[in-house]
């Protein structure tokens, strides 16, 4: 763990030092672009067959504390219950594969994830992308096979983009955070500015390709982009399965958006899911606010509130690490989070620093009574 955080520290500092990202045309290219272009091992527009192959993939570092000092419930009153400080240095994500570009409208896309923290011989973890997209017509675009199944606001943003460290609790109660399935997805623009999205996809998310490992779900989008506002509903229906690899909602609903003027921008996300009762999960909503302001090209500050509530006890989850703190759930949680984004190369070479204060009731008083700080700072590099 330490030779990571050395590793962090010195390609963030040593970044400093590099040129920045040439936005202009006819401008010479940065070291960046330079590095950066040498993912593409083939490109040639002129071609038939292949038109461009390249090399993808991410790799994103976190380090994390938690500090539930404050937490209400004596671990000692409830059998099993974990209320401790949390502290890693660890790999968040690592991914690497390799999408071609074929016969103009056809595009091929393999990439697996894979598990850095444990013993080589257990790298491999599963596919991620792993599927075949036609795309006649700005109209029209179908993907086939492995893929992202994306909604709600921080669902449908890949983690390369996310200007937090990690998606918001609201999204990770209510999206499938498995996040990669086996399924079919058409998309498109319509009348100008309007979009959408409609799929079909089985529920297993199973490491491969999975077809009847478990039942189905689908979801559907429309948006509409008016000036410097993009406004997106999200629908999901998922047949009821207790194998299925996707969280214990027959539908989920998502109004969410962006506005984007000069540096200012905001985001925000309403959403609700009727939960499976033969399941446990009671139904659940929430909302999400993040106002954010670019200071500089390089330097972003991001501000968020989340709130998500439950019908009934133990219906909503905590957030990645500070589940691994206390591990229970509750009823009611409110998330405060502030933080600074540098971006040495846009999306594809940044740093990120959060800082959040949350709370959880539990009125069924049975370990998922929370209260805390959690801070994160981590690299995110994509190729």
């Amino acid at each position: 763990m330490k030779r990571i955080s050395v590793l962090l520290t010195s390609l963030a500092l040593a970044s400093t030092y590099l040129p920045a990202t040439a936005q202009a045309e006819g401008k010479e290219r940065s070291g960046f672009d330079k590095a950066w272009s040498y993912m593409t091992l083939y490109e040639n527009k002129e071609s038939s067959i292949i038109q461009k192959f390249s090399i993808v993939g991410r790799i994103q570092l976190d380090s994390v504390w938690v500090d539930p000092d404050t937490v209400w419930i004596d671990p000692e009153d409830v059998a099993g219950s974990e209320t401790e400080k949390y502290n890693d240095v660890s790999w968040r994500r690592a991914r690497l594969g390799f999408k071609a570009k074929m016969f103009n409208d056809w595009t091929a896309h393999i990439e697996a994830d894979w598990k850095l923290n444990e013993p080589i011989d257990q790298w491999y973890n599963k596919l991620t992308d792993a599927y075949l997209a036609w795309q006649p017509t700005k109209e029209l675009k179908i993907k086939a096979l492995k893929q992202s199944a994306g909604f709600t606001l921080d669902g449908a943003t890949s983690s390369k983009r996310l200007l937090t460290m990690e998606r918001n609790n609201l999204t990770n109660n209510l999206w499938f955070t498995k996040e990669y399935f086996t399924g079919i997805l058409a998309s498109g623009k319509f009348a100008g500015n309007g979009s959408y999205k409609g799929s079909f996809f089985s529920s297993g998310g199973d490491p491969g390709w999975d077809f009847d490992s478990a039942s189905w779900f689908t979801f559907w989008s429309v948006g509409y982009k008016l000036g410097n506002t993009k406004l997106a509903l999200d629908y999901v229906y998922q047949d009821e399965d207790e194998n299925a690899n996707t969280r214990d909602f027959e539908q989920v609903f998502s109004l969410h958006g962006q506005w984007q003027n000069g540096p200012w921008g905001i985001r925000g996300d309403l959403s609700g899911g009727k939960g499976f009762e033969d399941l446990g999960q009671s139904d659940v909503w929430g909302l999400y606010i993040m106002p954010s302001y670019d200071i500089t090209e390089h330097t972003q500050v991001v501000l968020a509130y989340t709130y998500v509530a439950s019908d009934e006890d133990n219906g909503v989850r905590l957030p990645r690490y500070e589940d691994k703190a206390v591990g229970g759930r509750g009823n009611n949680y409110n998330e405060y989070y502030a933080g600074f984004n540098v971006f040495f190369y846009g999306h594809k070479f940044k740093w990120q620093t959060g800082l959040s204060w949350a709370d959880m009731d539990d009125d069924a008083d049975d370990g998922g009574e929370y209260e805390g700080w959690n801070l994160t700072t981590g690299l995110r590099v994509y190729w």
